[in-house]
């Protein structure tokens, strides 16, 4: 089971480049950054965490630029959107942007994609959030279309373009691991199997390994490998008892959710939980 660590990358964080060094020289498999593009002061939907917005969702960096810094100070460490809000983003742009990173990283890319929570944060972006589902499947598919197609065309309710070039490529083949993030369920489900590569649930909101069985089985009805599904546990705590549950019941990555503080304070965590990786 690979093991990475997720991080908001904010102003007041240890910086992307020097975090991903130290993963790498510490044996983690891969570094994972959320993303909000900003947050509106009204608040429609509440903090699915519970309480008060935690500064960091506030402060966070734009994750292509935050991802390219680390890949460019590693070497083997792969990189990832934990996750990638394809609503907010076009995805002309967004495809071009991903994959500029895989092309640079040598192929090292992660996708998570996802429909975020932030009712006004998808509605100052033109998205209606009653229709967010179906608009960010359409984006992905897009996506996909841009890295994988020559001359690649999209006609659908929320993307259209014609055919057009688009490089560069990615590295990764056929196109960098698209992971969807979200609850378990049948809807959700429906989307991971129709065009994802994965599941990335999160670690407290529900307990993912109750979900796996109709996950595998709705993949199995639709003619998928059930086991070629990457299932990612985002936010696992740095706890072993946790670790093996995980590693026991066969997913594949667990992440670390990393504090957004500074370098002097984040360094010794890394330290005294390095067991996880050695064990």
């Amino acid at each position: 089971m690979h093991i990475g660590a997720l991080i908001f990358p904010t102003d007041r964080a240890m910086r992307p480049e020097r975090l991903a060094a130290e993963l790498e020289r510490r044996g983690y498999e891969s570094m994972w950054v959320a993303e909000h593009t900003h947050i509106p002061l009204s608040r429609k939907s509440p903090y699915p965490g519970g309480g008060e917005l935690p500064e960091m969702y506030t402060r966070t960096m734009d994750p292509f630029v935050a991802l390219t810094a680390a890949a460019m100070a590693t070497t083997t460490l792969r990189v990832g959107t934990g996750i990638c809000l394809v609503n907010q983003h076009h995805p002309i742009n967004a495809a071009k942007q991903a994959a500029s990173i895989d092309h640079l990283s040598g192929g090292r890319l992660l996708f998570g994609v996802g429909v975020g929570w932030n009712t006004d944060e998808m509605e100052h972006h033109g998205v209606d959030p009653s229709k967010r589902r179906s608009s960010a499947r359409e984006r992905v598919l897009a996506i996909r279309e841009l890295w994988t197609a020559e001359e690649a065309e999209f006609h659908g309710e929320y993307v259209d373009f014609s055919a057009s070039l688009s490089y560069p490529k990615p590295v990764s083949s056929p196109h960098p691991p698209i992971l969807m993030g979200g609850a378990g369920g049948p809807v959700t489900f429906r989307h991971v199997v129709e065009y994802c590569d994965g599941w990335i649930p999160i670690h407290g909101r529900s307990d993912p390994l109750e979900n796996l069985p109709l996950l595998r089985s709705m993949a199995a009805d639709a003619g998928r490998d059930p086991d070629s599904l990457d299932i990612s546990i985002y936010g696992c705590p740095m706890d072993a008892e946790a670790v093996d549950r995980y590693r026991e019941a066969g997913v594949d990555r667990v992440i670390f959710w990393l504090p957004a503080i500074e370098e002097e304070a984040l360094v010794p965590i890394l330290e005294r939980h390095q067991d996880l990786l050695d064990g």
